[in-house]
């Protein structure tokens, strides 16, 4: 926090000579408001935030003509705190706001015309709303691309900002590219050791981890430390993200002590660095939360969720889409302790917060009706469970490219419960189409490839056909030993299903 108090202290010295050198609503006091309005908005103190970047907008509103730039910052700082507060539909119209002003005010393609069209995009992915982001997100780099230098890192930041929404489309090889393309201007643009060229290998090991190519994801990762080691003071909360990106490859990769012990350290950090109820530090709550879950620790991972919730709702309006997350994590790990009432209940205050806070085709949206429908398979309540787990699927076909993850995902779980109720050609039906999703959208050897050949499996054995389901395992199998330690549970699982079946022929 020391570094913020610092900013803090000198932005509100500086407005301190201004109020009594300059008349009331003189313009030059608005730039003091919205530095100390930045400055608040970066230690999640959202509600001071808006109250200084609107004072500053009155001012500038009585001292300026109404379409002077100024205005348009203003209407963007205040978009800004909107879209952190997770009130997209307020963060939206400020930034559509500030982008006609500038349209009146600017030449055609003028950086700052970029500048807004990228802030809306930002606001339409954080929404879910992927065309619409893709739209703005090119608009602003068709504009930088005639305004700047070609290798200026305005650029880099354009297709950074595309492939971060690629990569939430699940469209991986494309998001690869677009990041790849950021890094190679940042590397011309930037000495060795910029910040920003951290932040270029983070991304780049962001996607490689969702392709589950974790030794990759590691190296970035590690390769964005040594950077931010280098160019940041020790405790700068850049470095908290590098260890908590470090820790959630370690996560996915079963080694769950190297993941714990990278989200304390990320946790240290941000005890030291930022105030002690920001929603980073919920974040790091929940991802050790999510290690302990991992491990089978349910009464830490408990105590660390709620944790996590208890600061969401200090720092947070009661309907950010972040309680929603920590709810859900609530509600997953009462289910797995088999505490089904408890588990419903937290999964339905997620989605009603969800249905507030969000559009409803929203993908977060699916996961709610996804999570509610698992609660309801493992409670027996099977029709239930079916008709949740088609309104997820529905509002995943809107929401996702035809050949996105979790849509595989869904017809997975729908054949799960089909599984449950003995209907085995529907099971069948579900699990095939599920694979045919992954083949197109993974890796070959990416481990849900396993799964599905391992469920797949599972129902050719129920059906009696054993020789089908023999080979469904070893295809599991075979996935499953080139992506995953040999240690895995998963693997200890298909051998004994190989057995199985084998004494079965």
């Amino acid at each position: 926090m020391g570094e913020y108090s610092k900013a803090l202290s000198s932005y509100e010295r500086a407005l301190k000579i201004w109020k009594i050198a300059l008349p009331p609503n003189h313009p030059d006091l608005t730039a003091s408001y919205s530095n100390i309005g930045m400055v608040y908005d970066s230690m999640g103190e959202y509600s001071k935030a808006l109250s200084l970047h609107e004072r500053s907008l009155e001012i500038r509103k009585i001292a300026l003509p109404p379409n002077h730039p100024d205005l348009a910052s203003s209407y963007s700082s205040i978009g800004s705190v909107y879209n952190n507060m997770g009130e997209y539909a307020k963060a939206l119209s400020s930034y559509e706001r500030a982008l006609e002003i500038r349209k009146i005010a600017l030449p055609p393609n003028h950086p700052d015309l970029a500048s807004s069209h990228n802030n809306i995009g930002f606001v339409y992915n954080d929404m879910g709303e992927y065309s619409k982001a893709l739209s703005s997100y090119e608009r602003s780099l068709e504009i930088k691309k005639v305004a700047l230098p070609p290798n200026h890192p305005d650029l880099a930041s354009s297709y950074s900002n595309i492939g971060l929404l690629y990569e939430n489309m699940g469209e991986y090889s494309t998001a690869l590219s677009s990041y790849e393309r950021s890094l190679e201007i940042k590397k011309i643009a930037l000495p060795p050791n910029h910040p920003n060229l951290a932040s270029a290998y983070n991304n780049i090991g962001s996607v490689y981890k969702n392709m589950n190519e974790y030794s990759k994801a590691l190296s970035s990762h590690e390769r964005s430390l040594e950077i931010r080691k280098i160019a940041l003071p020790p405790n700068h909360p850049d470095l908290a993200a590098s260890y908590s990106n470090i820790g959630m490859v370690y996560d996915n990769m079963g080694e769950y002590s190297k993941a714990l012990s990278s989200y304390e350290r990320s946790l240290e950090i941000q005890k030291i660095a930022l105030p002690p109820n920001h929603p980073d530090l919920a974040s790091s709550h929940n991802n050790i939360g999510l290690v302990y879950y991992n491990m089978g620790e349910y009464s830490k991972a408990l105590s660390s969720y709620e944790r996590s919730l208890e600061i969401q709702r200090i720092a947070l309006p009661p309907n950010h889409p972040d309680l929603a997350k920590s709810y859900s994590n609530i509600g997953l790990l009462y289910k797995d302790m088999g505490e089904y009432s408890k588990a419903l209940s937290s999964y339905e205050r997620s989605l009603e917060i969800r249905k507030i806070a969000l559009p409803p085709n929203y993908p977060d949206m699916a996961a709610s009706y996804n999570n509610i429908a698992n609660v309801y398979d493992n409670m027996g309540e099977y029709s239930k469970a079916l008709s949740s787990y088609e309104r997820s699927l529905e509002i995943k076909k809107i929401a996702l490219p035809p050949n996105h993850p979790d849509l595989a995902s869904a017809y997975n779980n729908i054949g799960l419960v089909y599984y449950n109720m003995g209907e085995y050609s529907k099971v069948l039906s579900s699990f095939e189409r599920s694979l045919e999703i992954q083949k197109i959208a993974l890796p070959p050897n990416h481990p849900d490839l396993a799964a599905s050949y391992n469920n797949i499996g599972m129902v050719y054995n129920n059906m009696g056909e054993y020789s089908k389901a023999l080979s469904y395992y070893e295809k599991a199998q075979d996935v499953w030993k080139k992506s995953l330690s040999p240690n895995h549970p998963h693997i200890a699982l298909v051998k004994r299903n190989i057995d199985n079946v084998k004494k079965k022929m």
